[in-house]
């Protein structure tokens, strides 16, 4: 605490100023006005600067630093270690901060030609609920770096369907293709930024888009956002032009406002750096110098391999997709589209095309391949049937051809002839087998027959016992009385 401040505390106290009032003042803590007031010695000394044992070198150091700007603090400590001073490291280190000139960073503008260059970028705005769970809502933005033309659309994601997508949209908006686009390092787009004079390693299924469609991919710097101004004040105009004030939707319904909103505001206003009106700048000076479109638009789709599990399902997002039976545990090719989820097996046939589903641990399944699986199941448990009836003997395998030639239900025989082996035992059923195949007796009742006649002590199966509801018994009808007996007792 200075003198100054301890007397003038005092002076605005004896004023009758509260000690918070004080503090609001003179913007100091109630506990420094507290212990000024608490206090009745005068400081002799306070805020009279300290010396330092760096003072010495001050100018030196100021010299060094004019001269050679990028000295660093070591480097300078060393060099003053020669000249005998004895403080550390970490002083020299703060002097040298505090003495070295601030630099501001200056920017170029860019200047492009004609169709040379696009810039894009992703923007995130709020979450929305789709189906069962929460989704966030992104803008992808495609500005053209000479008239400022612009294009943007909402997705539910940002994946590499989502980003090819968005390209080819915006380009067929366009009409054609700049001759580069300046990227930022999404993951879509860069693998490994470029660091120390290294080139950035770019996505394989986006450099493969960027051939298709003829144009070059520019990653930018690392941390260094002025690269690509044009896209990131733009991404702010969407923000405060179209976004300010509206709720959140599916992207259906917000991208024909936003669309409206470019058609009628974002394309068409006077441009404050070009003086000009995008759609004027690029219908005039732009839209000739495009690149022409390909012929046949890009699937634009993610691709990878996934593998089935048993329960004829593929796992995407969370969500199972149901594939045919034939296809359970199986390696298979997964193709991500923004609308839809398209399966193909290696050799390229076609597995399962479903529409994609953006809600989560939710379970799609395509009625064909649940109608496929009940059948599978069906004729399994019928193989079942067929493998107990054929290891009844040696001659299984011709009394089924004769069920097969003479009863068109044969799979009913067989199942009642299996069902015999639990009362009369395998061995008994084998038998009758055999002489029912002898006397050309096909039928599960011939072999019941001569399964009972060979046990006639057995057990006789009882007649089945009869049940009757209640509402039967409404039915039940009753021959009307005879009441002339009771006349004739009267008479008597």
């Amino acid at each position: 605490m200075t003198r100054e401040d301890y007397l003038q505390i005092h002076r605005l106290h004896n004023e009758g100023l509260s000690i918070r009032a004080i503090a609001r003042h003179l913007r100091t803590h109630r506990r420094r006005v507290r212990k000024a007031l608490n206090s009745d010695k005068v400081p002799k000394n306070a805020g009279r600067p300290r010396g330092s044992i760096i003072d010495n070198y001050r100018g030196w150091l100021l010299a060094k630093l004019e001269q050679y700007p990028e000295l660093s603090a070591l480097r300078l400590y060393a060099m003053l270690r020669q000249q005998d001073f004895m403080g550390s490291y970490s002083l020299v280190k703060k002097t040298v901060s505090d003495l070295r000139p601030r630099t501001k960073a200056v920017y170029q503008t860019l200047h492009f030609d004609p169709g040379e260059c696009a810039q894009v970028d992703w923007g995130v705005w709020t979450s929305i609920n789709v189906e069962n769970t929460r989704r966030r809502l992104s803008f992808f933005v495609m500005i053209l770096g000479y008239s400022r033309m612009l294009y943007t659309e909402f997705f539910l994601g940002e994946s590499m369907e989502f980003w090819l997508s968005a390209h080819r949209n915006a380009f067929e908006y366009f009409g054609g293709v700049p001759q580069y686009v300046m990227v930022d390092n999404c993951k879509t787009a860069v693998l490994k930024a470029r660091r120390n004079g290294t080139e950035a390693t770019l996505h394989p299924g986006y450099l493969s888009f960027a051939e298709e469609y003829g144009f070059k991919i520019n990653p930018c710097t690392p941390y260094r956002p002025n690269e690509k101004g044009r896209v990131e004040r733009v991404i702010s105009y969407i923000r405060t032009g179209f976004l300010a004030g509206r709720e959140g939707a599916i992207p259906e319904a917000l991208n024909q406002a936003l669309w409206h909103w470019l058609e009628t505001s974002a394309n068409v206003r006077m441009h404050r750096t070009t003086g000009k009106r995008p759609i004027d700048a690029f219908n005039k000076e732009e839209k000739g110098a495009l690149k022409p479109l390909v012929r046949v638009p890009h699937p634009c789709s993610a691709i990878q391999d996934v593998v089935s599990n048993s329960c004829c399902r593929v796992t995407v997002e969370t969500n199972r997709y149901s594939i045919p039976p034939a296809f359970a545990s199986s390696r298979l090719v997964l193709h991500r589209y923004v609308d839809r989820i398209v399966i193909v097996s290696p050799d390229g046939q076609h597995v399962a095309n479903h529409i994609r589903s953006f809600g989560r641990n939710k379970d799609i399944v395509d009625p064909v391949h649940l109608q496929a699986f009940k059948c599978l199941t069906s004729r399994a448990r019928e193989n079942r049937q067929i493998t107990t009836f054929l290891t009844l003997g040696s001659d299984a395998q011709a009394y089924l051809n004769g069920l097969k030639e003479k009863r068109p239900d044969y799979r009913n025989h067989v199942r009642k002839i299996n069902a015999q082996i639990e009362i009369f035992g395998r061995e008994a059923v084998s038998r009758a087998l055999a002489d029912a195949h002898e006397h050309q007796a096909y039928s599960a009742d011939y072999v019941f027959n001569i399964l009972q006649a060979r046990q006639p002590t057995g057990p006789v199966p009882s007649s089945p016992l009869s049940l009757i509801r209640n509402s039967d018994l409404l039915k039940i009808q009753l021959p009307e009385p005879n009441l002339n007996i009771y006349n004739k007792e009267n008479k008597s």
